[in-house]
């Protein structure tokens, strides 16, 4: 299972509509989750409707949080959506096995009971990706630190699932010179032991390209980016872009931030 979380408190200002990148994530499979992330202030009628429809199109859900609520949020989606995907999955196999009508609710007691409990060991069981994708504008600064936190958490939550967990992190715009709408910070890990040193040295602008960064995001899911990714990673040793527009980070978090 694939999914993406956005992480933005503004409007996008760049490039495709984030809600037909949105779309084109769910057509490749790939669940669209979207956390509008507060602070004193609040997010303008016109950003929160964004959100809302960014997750519509994507087959996700739209939280709107205080950056305290971040973690919890995050790990909230992620569970909640690996159950629903495999609510579906289980329900197509029940209409094609019982007929086309029937649902979970119409199953006796005893075969309703036992077809929750393969749902409940799929959710710990199934293989899951999950990209974060982080709004980097000027906006963003100050809540970065509890973005940091958040990510932190939600690798410990996948961590103590037995299925395969794997975690990629990308912030837009990138800080690279040139017009490069999202850079790679980390690709398919399952430990980020080198959180400490993530979005450092961020170029902050006032561009928000929300719909070419998913677009992008969603190239590196569907696999062409995760195998240059693999294959240089191995290689080299370190962490490699995925590929030209895409170059992942090599500092830290907290640096030296140009707005």
């Amino acid at each position: 299972m694939k999914q993406i979380i956005l992480m933005t408190d503004g409007c996008s200002n760049v490039g495709i509509s984030p809600v037909v990148a949105a779309a084109e994530a769910k057509t490749n499979g790939i669940i669209v989750h979207v956390i509008g992330v507060l602070d004193a202030g609040e997010i303008g009628e016109l950003g929160a409707s964004e959100i809302d429809e960014i997750a519509a199109a994507g087959g996700g859900m739209s939280r709107t949080v205080q950056p305290s609520q971040l973690s919890q949020t995050m790990q909230m989606m992620t569970r909640k959506t690996v159950v629903q995907s495999i609510q579906q999955v289980v329900g197509q196999e029940l209409r094609s096995i019982l007929g086309q009508t029937t649902k979970l609710e119409a199953l006796p007691p005893e075969q309703r009971s036992e077809v929750v409990r393969v749902i409940d060991d799929l959710t710990e069981t199934a293989d899951l990706k999950v990209a974060l994708l982080i709004d980097a504008s000027a906006s963003m600064k100050p809540k970065l630190p509890a973005v940091k936190e958040a990510i932190y958490d939600l690798q410990l939550s996948l961590q103590s699932r037995m299925g395969e967990s794997l975690l990629s992190v990308f912030h837009f715009p990138g800080n690279v010179s040139g017009d490069q709408e999202v850079e790679m910070d980390f690709g398919w890990t399952r430990d980020l032991a080198n959180l400490n040193r993530l979005f450092y040295k961020l170029n902050m602008k006032g561009t928000t390209p929300t719909g070419p960064a998913l677009l992008k995001v969603v190239e590196f899911m569907n696999g062409s980016a995760d195998d240059t990714y693999r294959s240089k990673h191995n290689a080299a040793g370190d962490r490699p872009t995925a590929d030209s527009r895409m170059r992942s980070s090599e500092d830290g978090i907290f640096g030296d931030y140009v707005v």
